[in-house]
């Protein structure tokens, strides 16, 4: 497991568990534990991928826009949130950035 993008996946999902659990601990405390976790876990996970050589901009940008992303997809399904056309429109917008500062990275230096 020592593919930057395998500990950028597991950062990721370690987000939006720690993210998704804040909202739930609200009516279940010992949640709290594990949006705690989550939080320490997705940080180290991402610590792991810089070291392993992948570009600030692009962990970052990935990790985020995914962790934004998703947990806007599975708020409506677990907690009844409003998921609107305008909300879906800026999640494509979030992805195709991600696509942009992901395909400027893979450019040569020159």
């Amino acid at each position: 497991m020592n593919h930057p993008a395998t500990w950028l996946g597991a950062a990721i999902i370690a987000e939006i568990v720690a993210t998704l659990s804040l909202k739930a601990a609200l009516n279940i405390p010992w949640l709290y534990a594990v949006v705690l976790i989550g939080y320490v876990a997705a940080f180290t996970c991402l610590d792991r991928v810089l070291r392993l050589g992948m570009p600030i901009g692009v962990a970052y940008g990935i990790w985020g826009a995914v962790g934004v992303a998703a947990t806007a997809l599975l708020a409506p399904v677990l907690f009844g949130e409003p998921l609107s056309g305008l909300m879906l429109a800026g999640i494509a917008i979030i992805v195709a950035g991600v696509l942009c500062i992901e395909l400027g990275g893979r450019e040569k230096k020159r």
